[in-house]
């Protein structure tokens, strides 16, 4: 396996790892600032190939935050492999997180987040969302990086196959049809309100974890995705 690395807006590069023996593309995302952050760790498997690309970008060490959307293998499976390899780093994740899990797993005391509670990394910006439950997970969360007005969606708007970098076609068809295989998304009351919360924030990219990053009518395409899980909420009540 490699990993690709490339810059998909200015100081934000996408670390994309494809696993052909499952179709399925895992990303991790690094915003080069004063205060370096990395968005996902990845599976534990994966550490090596991923962590060998971060020096295209910067020292491993450099390394100050590390944050995921909620506690699942692929997002924090790598966790202390990373906090191990950069000495100065701290998991800052939510604070539901926190408590159901990170305090306990991470080697070293991690940074609670508040919703809405904006952590300056110098140069860039990020804002914590909670979104209990959205995709998945009761401790579920993203980052907004205000400067870029780029959107760390997560789980949201999974697709499989090999993805490219950076992509204008429409996200929504191949997420649902990834949710009919799966139906990893928790449909309650909430998910759509929810993903309208997000798209008030009228991001101007989507960094997908399982997919490109979309650069398009990102707005439209979370109102889209809110409204499809509403119909589907109906269905099943």
């Amino acid at each position: 396996m490699h990993t690709d690395i490339d810059e998909v807006t200015a100081g934000i590069y996408r670390l994309s790892t494809y696993v052909e023996e499952i179709d399925f593309t895992f990303n991790q995302y690094l915003i080069d600032a004063d205060q370096p952050l990395l968005f996902h760790c990845g599976m534990r498997a994966l550490f090596p190939v991923i962590s060998a690309a971060v020096p295209q970008v910067m020292p491993l060490t450099r390394l100050r935050w590390i944050s995921f959307g909620h506690w699942e293998a692929d997002e924090s499976g790598a966790m202390n492999d990373w906090l191990e390899a950069a000495s100065e780093a701290q998991v800052a994740v939510g604070t539901m997180g926190c408590m159901l899990s990170v305090n306990d797993l991470a080697v070293r005391p991690p940074k609670p987040l508040e919703d809405e509670e904006r952590l300056d990394l110098g140069g860039k910006r990020v804002r914590y969302l909670a979104t209990p439950h959205v995709p998945h997970g009761w401790d579920a969360g993203v980052l907004f990086e205000e400067t870029s007005k780029t959107l760390f969606c997560g789980d949201l708007f999974t697709r499989t196959g090999r993805c490219e970098a950076i992509s204008e076609d429409d996200p929504i068809a191949p997420a649902l049809a990834v949710e009919d295989t799966f139906g990893s998304t928790a449909l309650t009351p909430n998910t759509a309100p929810t993903i309208r919360r997000l798209a008030a924030l009228k991001p101007e990219m989507l960094a997908l974890m399982h997919g490109s990053a979309f650069r398009g009518d990102c707005e439209r395409a979370l109102l889209t995705l809110a409204d499809s899980y509403e119909e589907r909420f109906k269905r099943v009540r």
